[in-house]
């Protein structure tokens, strides 16, 4: 008996020495959009109230991390995103190139979008992201999001440029054996979704999509290389395995918020649009054709959105679901690899914001609600006598000159937004440590404080590269 149990620990020693040495064969990074320790927190009392748990709590490796930029204290998503997929710190604003890259603004065509690429030759360096890695190796690689598809996170995975807001050259980057494009990505990213067609399509008069101004149609030449095209959840859901997918989800923009994609009926594009949790499972069975395994990069990117407009509680919403993508990625993952012991899911965040919590409230107080106190559930209130929401925001639009009394049947709608300490004409980031979960291969390095960068060294671990 106890030669069996001392077999079975040194298995387990094994196994897990394996696992850090590169046991890897697939790789799900969850990026949250400016998912900072408050939202999570909100989010989950949100759902299943303080006693419960997100699917995001309940992975056995945890770290916090640092998250400021080369040249801030408080990071944008470009320099964030590009020190988890590099190992690089970088400038606000640059998107996976060396740390003496300087951020240039791109200019406006004559149609006034920014079409015009300032990025000087000189201007830095490239430096290879963990997909360009994985690519070389063999492994499929795919970056879904409900943002733009060339907004700052996902294009930190697979391109390289001085300035995020570039992003018809971003665009240009994906498309194999076209000008501008990123051959660090071989014969192209497997698997592409998210929103912001109006980067890939020409531009047209009278259109208030945008478009590029070269007249070049990005989609055209990507169905040309083999890729399947779509542009609505009913066009993925049909898609074949064996071919290479990129699906823009939105005429122009991002996606909808889920608040609103899954409203009664839907708004704007919304009815056409697939959830996160829809999209994450799909990428999974393109990708998982591949015998040698996979990188995949996740982004519930409008999280930050609806933090930046000061409305909780499209942030919450939008948080859970990329929860959600989460339990389905983990779902998905089991029925082929029960223990994960070949697949690594790491769960971040980019940055902070400034969401706060007001108060001693009430457990159960419904946490969009205006604070109730704990001893009577009585109204608490500011040294005026007028109550306010449990949720404010250190900085942003709506700072009340005199404050008066917050209603319960306004702060609970959902267009509420909440009022902020310090006036600005939007929220901004905050500069505070985010949290980060993992389980599976090679998830034992993940614990501690960690800065950005380190994750990089820990995903290559993983992979064994």
């Amino acid at each position: 008996m106890k030669r069996t149990l001392l077999a079975a620990a040194l298995a387990l020693s094994f196994t897990a020495a394996a696992h850090a040495a590169g046991e890897a064969k697939n790789i799900i990074f969850f990026l949250g959009d400016g998912m900072g320790p408050s939202t999570i927190t909100a989010a989950r009392i949100f759902k299943v109230g303080e006693d419960g748990s997100l699917t995001m709590d309940t992975l056995p490796r945890t770290a916090r991390i640092k998250t400021y930029s080369q040249d801030a204290q408080t990071t944008d998503s470009a320099p964030s995103m590009a020190a988890y997929m590099t190992g690089v710190k970088m400038k606000n604003e640059v998107i996976s190139m060396s740390s003496d890259t300087n951020a240039t603004n791109p200019g406006k065509d004559a149609n006034g979008n920014l079409t015009v690429n300032n990025c000087a030759a000189n201007n830095g360096t490239a430096v290879p992201t963990i997909l360009e890695l994985a690519k070389a190796k063999g492994k499929a690689v795919g970056a879904i999001t409900t943002t733009e598809l060339t907004h700052a996170t996902p294009a930190a995975t697979y391109s390289h440029i001085c300035n995020r807001n570039a992003q018809y050259a971003i665009a240009a980057q994906l498309v194999p054996g076209g000008a501008g494009y990123n051959t660090a990505l071989g014969d192209g990213v497997d698997v592409l979704m998210g929103g912001g067609r109006n980067h890939f399509t020409p531009y047209a008069a009278g259109s208030n999509a945008g478009g590029r101004a070269d007249g070049r149609n990005l989609l055209t030449e990507l169905a040309a290389k083999g890729y399947t095209v779509a542009a609505s959840k009913a066009e993925m859901n049909v898609a074949a395995a064996g071919k290479k997918f990129i699906g823009l989800y939105s005429s122009k923009s991002h996606l909808e918020y889920e608040l609103d994609r899954a409203a009664t009926p839907p708004v704007g594009e919304g009815a056409n649009q697939p959830s996160l949790a829809e999209m994450t499972v799909k990428a999974m069975d393109l990708l998982g054709q591949n015998a040698n395994g996979y990188f995949l990069m996740v982004e519930g990117g409008r999280i930050d959105h609806a933090l930046h407009g000061t409305n909780a509680k499209r942030a919450l919403v939008d948080t859970i679901a990329f929860d959600d993508a989460i339990k389905a990625a983990l779902a998905k993952a089991k029925l082929t690899d029960p223990t994960l012991a070949n697949t690594l899911i790491v769960v971040t965040a980019d940055h902070d914001h400034t969401l706060a919590f007001n108060g001693y409230g009430k457990r159960g107080n419904p946490i969009l609600d205006i604070n109730r106190s704990y001893r009577d559930n009585s109204p608490n209130k500011d040294a005026d006598g007028n109550t306010y929401t449990t949720l404010v925001f250190g900085n942003g639009p709506n700072r009340p000159n005199v404050r008066t009394s917050v209603e319960s049947s306004a702060a609970l709608a959902d267009n509420y937004l909440q009022e902020t300490g310090v006036r600005l004409s939007s929220e901004t980031h905050g500069g505070g440590d985010v949290k980060l979960f993992a389980t599976g291969a090679g998830a034992q390095g993940f614990k501690g404080t960690l800065d950005n960068t380190k994750v990089f060294g820990l995903l290559k671990s993983a992979f064994g590269f």
